[in-house]
């Protein structure tokens, strides 16, 4: 199986309902993918992500090309194969992981240049190196190599790095022809711009004129408010082609979800259900929980009364406030499966309510739910 991407149902807000075809299995999309930055969603084994209900994952390529080195992962048969994952997998180009080692990387017309935060070894990242890499990782989309800007960034700093990523993106485009596998991997491309419209919409029109299989929009959710991010991420959506996924990258909280999805959004991903379930806070219809406080000491409840995944069939709010406390690694082990499910249960009600036409009502009613908290 080659890739495909069809929309099946728009919303009138401008959600599509899809499915996404890759070499690895077929996505329905609006998706969310959980962030497995070093070839490992932190507390899961690869079954319980297939048990849950996962599909497509996120891996980085920067951080994979430091430990165990690219070269490595193709001798071994492929990132699929190393980490023994049957679903589809994304592979980020590593530009946000530069952008955010200020005081360790030197960007120019030619590439990144960086330190590695492993050994302090000096590597040369170009928009070519980026596309060869990624093709020894064997992922099913390779990301294009990209420059993120900081929240504030002048519109001067903002329409450079738009332009440099343009640059970029020419020059991955021709490198990933001449590697010639674009039967095994799709590549994405990456619209910037910064906190300016008519940036953005310069960047993807540039974009879409290069006819990339799919595209991205990068450089978000970086420190601006929410509303910024929307307003953004709405601006490059109505610019991207109907017929091409569009994924929005390291995005966000649960009550969030569906309005990126009405701006027209298929692919989403974000750390904050591992990271969050790893210092104990949990994700409820009633909004997060911390699981630390003494409220749950002898509370038998399940964590999420509603939630019909491993965790809240089994374990009690008590017991998993227990092991947090004790320090026990089985804590952040369930803590996540609970959040994963919980995000990957929130996308496949967004995916049903865009099929009933429920989508607005739905949303409105995530968002006063979920962005409550619990004490």
């Amino acid at each position: 199986m080659g890739f495909r991407f069809e929309v099946l149902k728009t919303d009138p807000s401008g959600a599509r309902l899809g499915r996404l075809e890759t070499p690895h299995g077929a996505i329905e999309t609006p998706a969310f993918m959980p962030v497995g930055t070093a070839a490992s969603v932190k507390g899961l084994t690869q079954e319980t992500m297939e048990d849950l209900g996962v599909r497509l994952l996120l891996a980085n390529t920067y951080h994979l090309f430091l430990r165990p080195g690219h070269e490595r992962v193709k001798r071994l048969g492929g990132l699929h194969r190393f980490m023994a994952w049957p679903g589809a997998i994304l592979t980020d180009s590593g530009g946000f992981q530069v952008f955010s080692m200020a005081g360790l990387r030197e960007v120019s017309d030619e590439g990144v240049r960086f330190r590695s935060y492993l050994d302090g070894s000096e590597h040369f990242f170009t928009p070519e190196r980026a596309v060869e890499v990624q093709a020894a990782l064997g992922s099913d989309v390779a990301m294009v190599l990209d420059e993120c800007v900081e929240y504030p960034a002048s519109r001067e700093r903002a329409r450079h790095a738009a332009r440099r990523t343009r640059d970029w993106a020419e020059r991955s485009k021709k490198a990933f022809a001449e590697i010639g596998q674009a039967e095994r991997q799709a590549q994405f491309a990456i619209v910037q711009g910064g906190m300016y419209g008519d940036l953005r919409r310069e960047s993807a029109d540039e974009l879409v004129a290069m006819d990339f299989p799919g595209f991205a929009i990068g450089g978000l959710a970086v420190g601006e408010p929410h509303g910024l991010t929307l307003e953004m991420a709405a601006e490059a959506a109505a610019r991207l082609p109907a017929d091409r996924p569009r994924y929005l990258m390291g995005v966000g909280k649960p009550e969030d979800l569906a309005d990126y999805v009405a701006a027209g959004v298929d692919l989403m991903d974000c750390v904050l259900p591992t990271r969050n379930a790893r210092n104990g806070c949990l994700f409820t219809r009633q909004g997060r929980l911390s699981i630390r406080n003494a409220a749950y000491a002898e509370d038998d409840a399940p964590i999420d009364s509603r939630c019909r995944c491993p965790v809240c069939a089994r374990y009690s709010r008590a017991y998993l406030r227990h092991l947090f406390l004790a320090g026990e690694i089985l804590a952040s082990v369930l803590n996540t499966s609970h959040n994963v499910y919980f995000y990957l249960d929130r996308m496949k009600e967004i995916r049903n309510a865009i099929s009933s036409g429920t989508l607005a009502a739905f949303r409105s009613d995530l968002q006063a739910r979920l962005g409550a908290g619990q004490p």
